[in-house]
């Protein structure tokens, strides 16, 4: 009190004020530090390279990556992170992320993200893809294309519309890999019904089968180090998954089939049921990937929603000719 007679009540709000911005812009300078030197780490061992890896794609010494990743870097500079973001392989909205995280602004206008970086070299193949894309654009339903390690190929409207309201995030965004999504997205539970139960835990035992399969892909062995990390993945990976299939069966942890609940992206909708079906083809199988499509429908005794524009009655769209229709 004596201080603020000193030099009048105004002047001593105002210096406490500061004070207390400074605290806050010092604590929120701090977390961002971290935050830094997390997302290089991250991105790195997510792609199974070293730092002598990334300083070698970058021309850089490796004394002078490591003091990128520690964030012993005096000004990051367009040139930086745009050669940051080639050598991490980095969409266009991850690298978006990281210009806020380390720059807190957009990248420049001129980049794009080469979005040609997960097509096929051969010319057959990558022709085949794009064709498949209007095929699964076709599709009224949630429809994505995935290889063994999780990671998106491909996605079609209704994919991206369900998961509309995901927050940006370095690695585990919907698009980039459905895995790290579902185990680490903050977002994730807000679209996922019944989240650890329903969808952590069952992919969780699927990435078990495709790890001791492939013990020694770097991609897999990057998504155990991240589950390592942590505390709660790796209870439920040690001791969750055992005991679940123990309980359910080996193959309840099968994609194809299984029945989940999602949270539809109109609100009329609400929670809907999710069937997951699993299908590949001849020239899916010689590129490793596998299409997956979350067919929605009203939980039974529910509501069905608003019908889409031109589309059937509900009772009246196609049926299985093998059975009869209820009427019949």
């Amino acid at each position: 009190m004596l201080h603020l007679a000193a030099v009048g009540p105004s002047d001593g709000l105002a210096h406490a004020g500061e004070e207390r911005l400074a605290g806050e812009e010092s604590a929120r300078g701090a977390v961002r530090s971290e935050r830094r030197k997390e997302i290089l780490r991250q991105r790195r061992e997510e792609l199974g390279l070293s730092q002598e890896d990334l300083a070698a794609r970058l021309r850089i010494s490796v004394r002078a990556y490591g003091n990128w990743e520690r964030g012993l870097v005096k000004e990051w500079t367009d040139r930086k992170l745009l050669a940051l973001a080639e050598a991490l392989e980095m969409s266009e909205r991850q690298c978006f992320w990281l210009f806020r995280v380390m720059v807190d602004r957009d990248p420049p206008p001129t980049w794009r993200a080469a979005e040609e970086n997960r097509l096929p070299d051969d010319p057959a193949q990558r022709d085949y893809l794009c064709d498949y894309a209007a095929l699964m654009e076709a599709v009224p339903y949630p429809s994505f294309l995935v290889d063994h390690r999780w990671d998106v190929a491909l996605t079609n409207s209704a994919f991206d519309k369900l998961f509309q309201s995901v927050r940006p995030h370095p690695t585990a965004l919907p698009d980039d890999n459905f895995l790290r999504f579902v185990l680490f997205h903050p977002d994730a539970a807000a679209v996922l019904e019944d989240h650890e139960p329903a969808w952590c835990v069952p992919l969780l035992a699927q990435f078990a089968a495709a790890l001791e399969a492939a013990p020694d892909d770097e991609g897999l062995r990057s998504i155990r180090q991240e589950v390592a990390r942590d505390p709660f993945m790796e209870a439920a990976y040690r001791y969750g998954v055992p005991h679940w299939l123990a309980t359910h069966g080996a193959e309840a942890a099968e994609r194809d089939g299984a029945v989940r609940s999602v949270r539809h992206w109109d609100p009329q909708w609400g929670l809907v049921r999710c069937r997951l079906v699993a299908e590949s083809s001849r020239m899916l199988d010689a590129m490793g990937l596998t299409r997956i499509t979350m067919v929605l429908s009203a939980p039974q005794g529910a509501a069905a929603g608003p019908a889409r524009d031109g589309a059937a009655p509900h009772g009246k769209g196609p049926r299985l000719r093998a059975v009869p229709a209820l009427e019949d």
